[in-house]
């Protein structure tokens, strides 16, 4: 077997790994997630470092990854991403002068935070792109953490961007597409074009999954509601997509809304492509409601993906949650993968 890398991320929930072949048509070899008890993590962050090694510990041995090389996704909402435009220069000029330049953009001083700049396009002397802002105090303890356990941190990579590589291989290069991954407690959108991505939004939104749903079915007047928060969506589409007697946690019209309304932010703006489709993922997918309420709100076409859409999974073949979370997680592993 050639080389392989290990998608690497940590949630509240657990930790998860995936490893991939690094090759033209990567194949998953070996995958696995460990739960992590209350108050180990929270969003990509370490809170008991001790707790996190020993599931790491676990999830090499269970999983039996033949590489101790990941490529670490982070999706915090602390994380900052937005468009900036700046004077084009050399890459390394660039690094040295964005922490001067973005200072006044940053919820921390600017020694204390990990930056990046992505760019997209250029026009004369100014080049456009996305800025990627962690604090670095986080992103030092996870690789720290890593090191308890001789895993090798490659690189950092935003989950956003995984994604947005992840769905580029069910799309036409000229498509502008937007992913979403539907988290326990956050959900990522992501709008890309042949897998480059273009604008990202973390929404901080807590989805039960659906084995921790435990809610009354939904009420005759959650329907109304539900066309309310989805501003004004046809009722007969609502009720046609809402089955009676399914159980539907009311945050599922918060993330509709919410989805629906920064695919119309990002659409409405000067020389925006129209969306051609919505990729939906994340273990959020299966919470009875969300995929109705997503599909009534946005006009797009929309469609589940799961693991074996994004790579070959002849060695292994994930099963429940895994089959939709870890889309982020090898889309990450993508990145070292080409």
């Amino acid at each position: 077997m050639g080389k392989t890398i290990v998608g690497l991320e940590l949630t509240e929930e657990s930790v998860r790994a995936a490893e991939i072949t690094v090759s033209r048509t990567p194949q998953l070899i070996a995958c696995g997630e460990v739960p992590l008890p209350p108050d180990a993590a929270k969003d990509s962050e370490v809170l008991d470092a001790g707790t996190i090694a020993v599931a790491l510990r676990q999830l090499w041995a269970g999983a039996r990854f033949k590489s101790r090389d990941v490529v670490l996704g982070v999706a915090s909402r602390r994380i900052l991403v937005r468009e900036y435009t700046t004077q084009a220069m050399r890459p390394d000029l660039l690094r040295d002068a964005l922490p001067y330049q973005v200072q006044d953009l940053l919820p921390v001083p600017a020694s204390q935070a990990v930056l990046d700049f992505f760019p997209l396009s250029q026009q004369g002397d100014q080049v456009s792109g996305l800025l990627v802002a962690a604090v670095s105090e986080s992103i030092e303890q996870i690789i720290g953490t890593l090191d308890k356990v001789k895993l090798r941190a490659r690189s950092v990579d935003l989950t956003a961007f995984g994604l947005a590589r992840a769905t580029a291989r069910l799309a036409a290069p000229t498509e502008t597409v937007a992913t979403v991954f539907v988290g326990d407690h956050t959900t990522q959108l992501v709008v890309s074009r042949g897998g480059v991505p273009l604008f990202v939004r973390i929404l901080p939104l807590d989805v039960p999954t659906a084995a921790s749903l435990r809610q009354a079915p939904v009420p005759i007047d959650a329907v109304a509601e539900l066309e309310s928060s989805l501003a004004l969506v046809p009722a007969t589409r609502v009720r046609n997509s809402l089955r009676a007697g399914s159980t539907v946690p009311p945050v599922v019209n918060d993330l509709a809304a919410r989805v629906r309304s920064t695919i119309a932010f990002f659409a409405g703006r000067p020389g925006a492509a129209p969306i051609d489709q919505v990729f939906v993922t994340g273990a959020g997918v299966a919470v009875p409601g969300v995929m109705p309420a997503l599909t009534a709100a946005i006009d797009a076409p929309l469609r589940s993906v799961s693991v074996e859409e994004v790579v070959g999974v002849r060695a292994v073949q994930p099963s429940g949650d895994l089959t939709l979370n870890l889309v982020s997680t090898i889309g990450i592993a993508l990145g070292e993968a080409r």
